[in-house]
C-alpha cells in the first residue's frame, strides 16, 4: 500500500493548438516536479482543433474529484478554456495572464488561498514558458486557507450553480 506521503499528486492538462507548445513544456516540467500528469491533448499541433475537445476531459476529471485532483488548461487567451472548465460541477477555474498585467500581485496565490481554485487556465499568448512554469509551481504548492469566510463563499458558489442547473430562481 502506498502511503499518502509518497503518493504523487495528479494534474490533468489539456490545450488546443494555441497552447500546444506551452502544454508540452509544462508536461515535462510537472513530471520533473514529481507530479503524475494525465495529458488530454492536443497530442500534435493542429491549427484547426477546438479547445473544448481538450478542456472538457480536464474539467470532467477535476469534477470527479474536485478536492483531490487539479487541472491546467491552456489556450490563446485562457478565457474560453476557463469557461468550458467551469461548466463542470465542483470546478473553480481561474485565468492567469502573467504578472505584467498585475504588477506585484499575488493573484495566483489568492486564487488558491481564497477560492480553492482547482483548475488553472493559462493564456499562452500572454506568457513566456518561464512565467507559466513559475505560476504553475506557485499555484500547485499554495494551499487553500480553509478560513471560514472562504469556505462559506465557496459553498454559496456551489449553491448558485446547483440552482442555475436546476433552473430555479436564486
Amino acid at each position: 500500500m502506498v502511503s499518502s506521503k509518497t503518493k504523487k499528486e495528479i494534474v490533468h492538462i489539456g490545450a488546443d493548438h494555441a497552447g500546444y507548445y506551452l502544454k508540452e513544456a509544462l508536461v515535462d516540467y510537472l513530471k520533473k516536479l514529481h507530479y503524475e500528469v494525465v495529458d488530454h491533448g492536443a497530442h500534435f499541433f493542429d491549427e484547426y482543433d477546438d479547445y473544448p475537445d481538450f478542456v472538457g476531459p480536464v474539467g470532467k476529471a477535476v469534477s470527479d474529484r474536485p478536492s483531490v485532483v487539479k487541472g491546467i488548461v491552456i489556450g490563446g487567451s485562457g478565457q474560453g478554456e476557463a469557461m468550458v472548465a467551469n461548466q463542470f460541477p465542483g470546478v473553480r477555474a481561474v485565468v492567469f495572464y502573467g504578472n505584467k498585467f498585475l504588477k506585484g500581485s499575488d493573484i495566483i496565490k489568492l486564487s488558491r488561498e481564497h477560492n480553492d481554485a482547482n483548475v488553472l487556465s493559462l493564456g499562452a499568448r500572454f506568457l513566456t514558458t518561464g512565467e507559466a512554469k513559475r505560476a504553475v509551481k506557485t499555484w500547485l504548492t499554495t494551499p487553500f486557507s480553509g478560513e471560514y469566510k472562504h469556505l462559506r463563499r465557496i459553498k454559496k458558489i456551489e449553491k448558485v450553480l446547483r440552482e442555475v442547473r436546476l433552473k430555479k430562481n436564486f
